[in-house]
């Protein structure tokens, strides 16, 4: 749905640098949580002044660098910032201060914050101080950056992504419990930099068993691991399990119930780098996904990437905990051995169906990708 803008002495420049100011926020994707992705721009007349961008949580705001690399030609000038400027002392002081003491005379925002300790009350400090405030440019494009943001400062749990790769014919495998390489290398190469983005990456106890992954970010740059999750009720796996035995700056959670092993809890517990966390369980017996995504929000984590399996697929959707999915699509038949996207989900008709919004399609290689979100 689109967003209209909410001044109109919007102009095509304003866009112009705004878009400047996005392509500096998005250096930050996947490095802020729990703070949003945020770029800003400072303009004199047609002439770049400065720019920056927030880097990780608790260091400066994208205003703060900014501002510094300006110095004193920030006086007078116009400020493009895609997140109204925070108002509140957190870890750091409050960048709407910063603005007026540098002698800032215009801001144009992409986006009001949607933190209750800011949601306008930036914008309101520097109008009161004198400085012209135009919001709402790009808003469309500012609010699709920050989605996960959006999703946790307003509900305390991270967007979640559901990715698959299967064939035409629904299959994720070839042969149930056995891998089996469905897609090609140019969806190998997206997942990688789908996981570079996300803070925490999510599979289940079959998945695990059968795949044996590492759940790392393999990229030809410095890629970033997100944290690891598996949901291992009763704690079925092996002590030489490679997710347990990582050199990673992530750590890697394994989630399980209060009927799983004692002992072995005990045991996962020691290992570097490892963390287990018992959860409570669903009327089905199941680790509660509520409680999961709760947890998981207590831990700053914005967002959220569910590879599979199937159960855990249709577990998300059942319950109506997914934001977005995305499959890629390999252009082939599987046959009807192997293990389907969905396990347990019934649909009786079209009406009833979970139905994508903003679908994209997009090539990668011999593959597509099916992109879209579930309101």
């Amino acid at each position: 749905m689109s967003l209209p803008e909410k001044n109109c002495s919007v102009t095509d420049t304003d866009r112009r640098w705004m878009e400047l100011a996005l392509s500096e926020a998005r250096k930050g994707v996947g490095r802020t949580s729990p703070n949003p992705c945020v770029g800003a721009v400072i303009v004199s007349g047609d002439q770049e002044i400065s720019r920056g961008y927030h880097k990780k949580a608790g260091t400066p705001h994208a205003e703060i660098h900014a501002l510094t690399k300006a110095g004193v030609k920030a006086q007078g000038t116009t400020m493009y910032v895609t997140l109204e400027p925070c108002n509140h002392t957190g870890r750091t002081p409050p960048c709407s201060h910063a603005v007026v003491k540098a002698g800032i005379k215009r801001v144009v925002v992409g986006m009001t914050d949607p933190n209750p300790l800011v949601s306008g009350t930036g914008n309101d400090y520097l109008r009161d101080h004198g400085v012209e405030v135009v919001s709402g440019v790009l808003e469309n494009k500012c609010r699709e950056l920050n989605l996960p943001f959006l999703k946790y400062i307003t509900t305390g749990m991270p967007f979640v992504i559901m990715k698959a790769g299967l064939s035409l014919d629904g299959k994720l495998s070839y042969q149930k419990g056995i891998p089996g390489k469905m897609t090609g290398q140019e969806s190998l190469l997206k997942l990688h930099e789908l996981r570079d983005t996300v803070d925490a990456i999510l599979i289940g106890s079959g998945t695990q068993l059968a795949d044996n992954p590492s759940l790392t970010t393999r990229l030809r740059d410095d890629g970033k691991d997100p944290l690891r999750i598996v949901l291992d009720s009763s704690l079925r796996i092996a002590s030489d399990a490679k997710i347990l035995h990582l050199e990673s700056q992530a750590s890697t959670y394994i989630v399980c119930s209060k009927a799983a092993d004692s002992e072995k809890v005990t045991l996962l517990s020691r290992m570097d780098n490892i963390q287990v966390q018992v959860l409570e369980q669903d009327q089905d017996g199941r680790i509660s996904l509520e409680a999961l995504l709760h947890f998981l929000g207590k831990l700053g984590i914005c967002s959220l990437l569910v590879e599979g399996g199937s159960e855990i697929h249709s577990s998300f959707l059942r319950q109506g905990m997914v934001d977005r999915v995305m499959l890629f699509v390999a252009p082939l038949f599987a046959g009807s051995a192997g293990n389907s996207l969905l396990t347990d989900f019934s649909v009786t008709e079209r009406e009833d169906a979970p139905m994508l919004q903003n679908v994209q399609y997009i090539p990668c290689g011999a593959d597509l990708l099916v992109q879209g979100d579930l309101c």
